[in-house]
């Protein structure tokens, strides 16, 4: 893991977390299956902490070069705010998301993984790397996660965000409070 000097300061401000989705949301793999059908698998705890992140008023948006039905459904069931596909120029993108919530590129986390990140990445204000980011991508990190993309990198950054912003303490209290509500945890459960 890496941390730099300042990522706490910066997570605190943090208003909107971006996501690539091939090796950050997933491992980077994209199976094919022998009618052609593609199959990509995604992490029940990073779903789970944009969750957390939402629950917390955290936005959250995917910005990706490929278009993948699997992706808009996986979108749709964590209740991603915005969606961007097939947008090999990612700049464009992030001025389309940044405008549509009207926030400062210091309000924004992006969690990348490859060089195709680096024009957005170098322009927020927290930058988030998985494990196995390409080697541009970590030097210019702010924080880097123990865990591969696909594999929990993203709730790692996730939990890092809310606990500089001081809500975990707070989540964790709700989820061993005696009275607390098993529907609420299937609901968030995602």
């Amino acid at each position: 893991m890496k941390i730099s000097g300042d990522a706490v300061e910066r997570a605190k401000n943090v208003k909107l977390i971006i996501f690539d989705v091939d090796g950050v949301l997933t491992d980077g793999g994209i199976y094919h299956g022998a009618e052609g059908e593609l199959f990509k698998a995604f992490h029940c705890r990073d779903g789970f902490g944009i969750t957390l992140a939402h629950s917390c008023g955290i936005k959250s948006a995917i910005i990706t070069g490929r278009t993948s039905v699997i992706t808009t459904w996986r979108a749709a069931e964590l209740k991603i705010d915005a969606v961007v596909q097939g947008q090999m120029n990612k700049r464009d993108a992030y001025k389309q998301i940044k405008a549509q919530f009207g926030l400062e590129d210091e309000e924004i986390c992006y969690v990348a993984d490859d060089v195709i990140d680096l024009p957005v990445f170098v322009q927020v204000g927290f930058r988030a790397a998985v494990g196995d980011a390409a080697v541009e991508v970590v030097e210019r990190a702010h924080f880097v996660s123990n865990n591969f993309g696909g594999h929990g990198a993203v709730r790692e950054v996730i939990e890092f965000i809310l606990k500089a912003k001081g809500f975990w303490a707070g989540i964790i209290e709700r989820y061993t409070a005696p009275e607390f509500d098993d529907k609420e945890l299937t609901a968030m459960n995602q």
